[in-house]
């Protein structure tokens, strides 16, 4: 379609003769009419009307010469300027107007453009024209995609370990790195016995998780690499990165015991402790006392201890008496105590002892959450066989004989009641552990029961289950509240909110 703009104001209002063929038309500066300067002039000479655009089937993403890769939605801005890139070479003696999208099947790997130029052209007469270009998309994999088909696609591998029976600090860990995205650069995930391994196309990706790691967990780092090819011409080198990252082997709920000197920089707390919390530090604190205290990875690598008990060896524990401790003095030197929880005596017996009828006596920092009656979680050191450097030069009156850890409830109701969710990464899994399951459900009782642990995790609402109100049988354990969950968002195709507005031929 071809036209001429508004002609300036001439002095006669009547119509002139075509030069040309004679046929009477409005005086321009041409003086011919359309069709005869049709066959004269094409402003629309030189501009391609067919151009290729390739396209990775695998990450989805357009070529931009010379060597990037974008990402584009159908009929979006981003293809758009893209589109016009490749004809901006051509188009230089013309001015573009107007372009939109023509509809397209969406398999037909066509994309085709309505473009409406403008161009001076005989005796300053402006004519402007309206033309298709259809852009023809080609298949091309992409350097990234073609080093994964290649299986020799990383630059840098970061290889996270911890020597841990319990997977709690694995596990919080994940929640982090989806919290703050760190797994998008990622190009594998794989997860190995007491670790997990995650590849990235770069050493720079690699060093921003392992500076994360360092900022998040308690651990410590080593850097090596090794050189895969050499290229004497342009004296370029090829490196492979591996960061290996140790976390400390100490988890939520472990048992330790300090070295004196690591104790009494504390506050002169006692050597037997309870880990509360691991963050970016391990939080401990004294059964006996209430003292609490933070050990960052430079701390414990210096003076390391060990975990006196694993998980497994909880046992189960019925609270016959219980008094609390109103007025506990400490020593000179002592740290901070701790207000969240309550220091109680109290006498327990095993639940898998109660023909004999011999109980235990301790102390505990449960008391606001302990009464007669109730059950609990804690470590028999009385019958216990340990081998621990600093536990054997210790006094044994001064190590207790129970360490209560936690108050028990039923976990099927919990789990029945338990309304929210948590994302997971997706990665690959050398063997499926049966322990896997009960572990990760105990990671979610310490999101319910500790609040400054869920801060930094994000908490979605299970849509498949119904949120119960009320509970005849509800035994007081600690939940979620639904001010804390967040609902999951479901993006629906970009093509229509930031799609550009498709364009009909008329």
């Amino acid at each position: 379609m071809m036209e001429y703009m508004q002609a300036p104001p001439s002095s006669s209002h009547g119509n002139i003769l075509c030069c040309t063929c004679g046929v009477p038309i409005p005086p321009n500066p041409a003086n011919m009419c359309v069709s005869c300067l049709r066959t004269q002039v094409d402003i629309s000479e030189g501009i391609p009307k067919q151009v290729s655009v390739h396209f990775c089937r695998q990450c989805e993403r357009y070529l931009q010469p010379p060597g990037t890769w974008i990402q584009c939605a159908l009929e979006s801005r981003e293809l758009l300027a893209l589109c016009l890139k490749k004809l901006k070479a051509s188009m230089t003696k013309v001015r573009l107007i107007d372009a939109g999208f023509l509809w397209t099947e969406p398999h037909s790997k066509r994309i085709k453009l309505k473009l409406t130029i403008q161009k001076e052209v005989l005796n300053g007469a402006i004519l402007q024209q309206v033309f298709v270009v259809e852009f023809v998309i080609l298949h091309q994999m992409c350097e990234d995609c073609h080093r994964v088909e290649a299986k020799d696609f990383w630059k840098a591998v970061v290889q996270v370990r911890q020597k841990t029976v319990h997977k709690k600090t694995f596990y919080y860990l994940e929640q982090l790195i989806l919290k703050h995205k760190l797994h998008q650069n990622t190009v594998r995930i794989k997860e190995i016995h007491e670790g997990i391994d995650f590849y990235y196309g770069s050493k720079q990706h690699g060093q921003k998780m392992v500076d994360f790691l360092q900022c998040t967990v308690p651990c410590r780092a080593k850097a090596s690499q090794r050189l895969i090819s050499h290229d004497v011409h342009s004296n370029t080198y090829n490196y492979k990165s591996t960061f290996s990252v140790e976390i400390v082997p100490v988890c939520k709920d472990n048992v330790v015991c300090l070295s004196p000197r690591l104790a009494q920089s504390l506050g002169n707390m006692g050597q037997v402790c309870v880990c509360i919390r691991v963050s970016s530090s391990i939080h401990l604190l004294d059964p006996n006392t209430l003292q609490v205290a933070e050990v960052d990875g430079g701390t414990y690598w210096r003076h390391p201890f060990n975990s006196l008990c694993s998980p497994r060896q909880l046992e189960e524990f019925l609270i016959m008496d219980i008094d609390i401790i109103r007025d506990q003095r400490l020593g000179a030197g002592a740290g901070l105590t701790s207000n969240k929880h309550t220091l109680a005596e109290v006498w327990v017996q095993k639940t898998s002892e109660m023909d004999s009828g011999r109980q235990y006596h301790c102390r505990t920092f449960l008391g606001h959450l302990l009464n007669i009656g109730d059950l609990a979680l804690g470590y028999d050191f009385a019958n216990a066989n340990i081998n621990d450097e600093f536990l054997n030069k210790m006094n044994p009156h001064h190590v207790p004989d129970v360490v209560l850890i936690k108050k028990s409830y039923d976990r099927m109701r919990r789990a029945r009641n338990r309304v929210w969710r948590l994302r997971e990464l997706e990665r690959e899994r050398d063997e499926a552990d049966t322990d896997d399951e009960r572990q990760y459900n105990e990671f979610l009782e310490d999101l319910e029961e500790d609040e400054v642990l869920r801060k930094n995790v994000n908490i979605f609402r299970d849509a498949s289950k119904i949120p119960v109100e009320s509970d005849t049988e509800d035994d007081g354990a600690p939940r979620i509240s639904l001010a804390e969950m967040l609902e999951e968002l479901s993006l629906s195709d970009a093509t229509g909110g930031e799609g550009a507005d498709m364009m009909t031929d008329s």
